[in-house]
């Protein structure tokens, strides 16, 4: 169940596909045609937890670039996505070992945007990860001043697959020919619309990482509270206390359903996160499922490194978010 398709998105890949057929057919190179259809390319960052055959898809022609923020283990530097870093995270968290994550650099942006622009295409759309949580904005704003495409730095103002819905939006349109302000609107549209709620067992990491107060973390450790969480304006907010982890992941549950349930009607989609504990995602994503009959199944998928550093294990998360796939399908773009 691990990393399932979102619902829909066949719909995209069928679209791309006969993009690709009409750069074959008009006898050009396939690379500046398909730019002349598909004139914004997007970039995001790993924190985003993109399906990874999602990316591979989109990532082909230069359509979609995922900058891998970078997990520091110890003394090593490990790269989201050029390195399986999953199990090495969880050692270390169990054991005490220091886990600390950093921004990209501005030259790894630099090099996506300029790879989009040699490719053929106009502009750059690029969307990130909360500016409250971390400076990768910051870091994709210096290197947009440094290169002659135009970019459009979004701060997402959330993470995980929240990040990941408000990319995929921004593909949709970029596949639909839409220019970079119409790209970025339709995906800052999207991410207004989707809300992440969270449970963990702890929040000691969350402390360690600066994310949450100190008094916060002992608050919670010294009368056993389990609390919901919940990502607003870009930072971490408690939602609720409660008393014992089955009645937190109980009460997460009735929070995602009842968000889920008062979406337009076929519109609302789920996605869920965990680290370490895969089966009672699994369980989680099953009983949504049975209370939200018409909700297609939730995608399931691990924590991306740079936010399990933070989160720490047996995080359970889910993101309510609506549906990118346009209720009618527009003409292709000439």
């Amino acid at each position: 169940m691990n990393d399932r398709e979102p619902a829909g998105w066949p719909w995209l890949k069928e679209r791309l596909a006969r993009l690709r057929q009409s750069s074959r057919t008009a006898g050009a190179a396939q690379e500046v045609v398909t730019a002349a259809v598909v004139r914004t390319a997007v970039v995001t960052d790993s924190a985003a937890a993109l399906p990874a055959d999602w990316v591979m898809d989109f990532a082909a022609d230069g359509r979609l670039t995922v900058v891998p923020m970078p997990v520091m283990v110890g003394p090593e530097i490990y790269g989201e996505g050029e390195d399986d870093i999953t199990e090495t995270i969880a050692v270390a968290l169990a054991t005490g070992t220091p886990v600390k994550t950093s921004r990209p650099s501005p030259g790894q942006f630099e090099q996506a945007y300029l790879a989009a622009q040699r490719r053929g295409f106009e502009a750059v759309v690029s969307v990130h990860i909360s500016g409250a949580l971390s400076g990768t904005a910051d870091s994709a704003r210096l290197a947009a001043s440094r290169v002659g495409i135009p970019v459009e730095v979004v701060d997402s103002k959330t993470v995980g697959m929240a990040l990941g819905m408000g990319v995929q939006s921004a593909v949709v349109a970029a596949a639909d020919g839409r220019a970079a302000p119409e790209v970025r609107a339709f995906a800052e549209e999207r991410l207004a619309r989707t809300r992440v709620y969270f449970y963990l067992p702890s929040l000691e990491q969350l402390r360690r990482g600066g994310r949450i107060g100190a008094a916060a973390s002992l608050w919670g450790t010294m009368f056993a509270i389990k609390p919901i969480l919940a990502v607003d304006d870009g930072k971490i907010v408690p939602l609720e206390k409660v008393r014992s982890a089955s009645r937190a992941v109980a009460r997460l549950e009735e929070i995602v359903v009842a968000d889920a349930a008062a979406r337009p009607p076929g519109q609302a989609r789920l996605a869920v996160h965990h680290f370490g504990n895969p089966g009672e995602a699994a369980e989680l994503a099953e009983r949504l499922a049975a209370s939200l009959p018409d909700v297609p199944p939730a995608q399931i998928s691990s924590l991306p490194a740079v936010l399990a550093a933070h989160a720490g294990l047996g995080v359970l998360a889910v993101i309510v978010g609506e549906s990118s796939t346009p209720q009618k399908e527009p003409a292709l773009a000439q």
